[in-house]
C-alpha cells in the first residue's frame, strides 16, 4: 500500500506545531532545508516528541568523504529517512551508506537512504538545454535508479510517471518516493511532472510526498484522512 509523507513546508516552528497538533495518530513527515537551516536539529526533536516519523530531505551532494561524515552525524538524529543526489555518483552513495551504518547506535536500524534522480520541477527541455543531458528524461531517471540500487541504496525519489519502470527494473523492494502529488483541483505551482494520489498508487509509488494539498487546505486532518481512504481502496 502507498504511504503518505506530509511535507512540512513551513517557515517557523510555531506553524509546524500548530499544524501537527490535530494529528493525534503518528504520521510520516518531511523536513526540508528551510526548517532545518532555520532551527537545526531542534525541529526534528519537536516533531519526534509529538510521535511522528521524519524524512530529512537535504539531498546531500558532495565528495564521498564529506557525505560519509555528514551521514554519520545525521544517523545520530535517529530520523527515519535521509537522501542524497544520484548525480554525486556511486562512490558518494556508497559512502553515504557507510556513514549511516557507522553513526547508527548499536541495536538500532539505520535510516532508510534514498537518492534523488531528477527533481519533479525538471522538464525534458531544461535537462537538455541547461543540464546538457541528451538522453530522454525517462532514460536518465531509470539509469540513475539502477545506479542507486547498485550502490546499495534503499530507493529513489522520482516522479510518479517513472515508478512503474523503476520497479520493473530494480525490483518491488526498491522504494519509489514520489513528490509532485496534487489533488484534482489543486494548483500545479512549480511542479512539472505531477499526478493525483490514486494515479500514483496505480503506478506503484511506495511513498507519496504531499505538501500544499494538505498543509494549505481548510481542514488538513480531514484532507489527509480522505487521501488515506483513496489509497486504501
Amino acid at each position: 500500500m502507498s504511504e503518505v509523507i506530509v511535507a512540512l513546508d513551513f517557515s517557523t516552528e510555531k506553524e509546524v506545531v500548530r499544524f501537527l497538533r490535530d494529528f493525534h495518530e503518528p504520521i510520516y513527515t518531511k523536513v526540508g532545508m528551510e526548517l532545518l537551516y532555520a532551527y537545526g536539529p531542534q525541529i526534528i526533536d519537536v516533531i519526534q516528541s509529538l510521535g511522528h516519523q521524519v524524512f530529512l530531505d537535504l539531498k546531500l551532494h558532495d565528495i564521498p568523504n564529506t557525505v560519509q561524515s555528514a551521514m554519520k552525524n545525521l544517523a545520530r538524529l535517529e530520523v527515519d529517512m535521509v537522501n542524497v543526489h544520484v548525480a554525486g555518483g556511486s562512490k558518494m552513495m556508497e559512502a553515504a551508506i557507510e556513514g549511516l551504518e557507522s553513526g547508527t547506535r548499536p541495536g538500532m536500524q539505520r535510516p532508510t537512504c534514498i537518492a534523488v534522480t531528477q527533481l519533479t520541477s525538471t522538464s525534458q527541455e531544461m535537462m537538455q538545454n541547461e543540464l546538457l543531458i541528451a538522453n530522454s528524461l525517462d532514460e536518465v531517471v531509470l539509469e540513475y535508479a539502477k545506479l542507486a540500487k547498485n550502490s546499495h541504496l534503499d530507493g529513489v525519489v522520482c516522479s510518479v510517471h517513472e515508478a512503474k519502470a523503476i520497479h520493473a527494473n530494480c525490483g518491488n523492494d526498491f522504494l519509489t518516493i514520489t513528490p509532485g502529488i496534487r489533488l484534482a483541483n489543486d494548483s500545479v505551482d512549480d511542479q512539472v511532472r505531477i499526478a493525483t494520489p490514486v494515479y500514483a498508487k496505480e503506478q506503484g509509488s511506495d511513498y507519496l510526498v504531499i505538501g500544499r494539498s494538505i498543509t494549505q487546505s481548510e481542514n488538513p486532518l480531514e484532507t489527509y484522512q480522505n487521501i488515506q481512504k483513496m489509497l486504501s481502496v
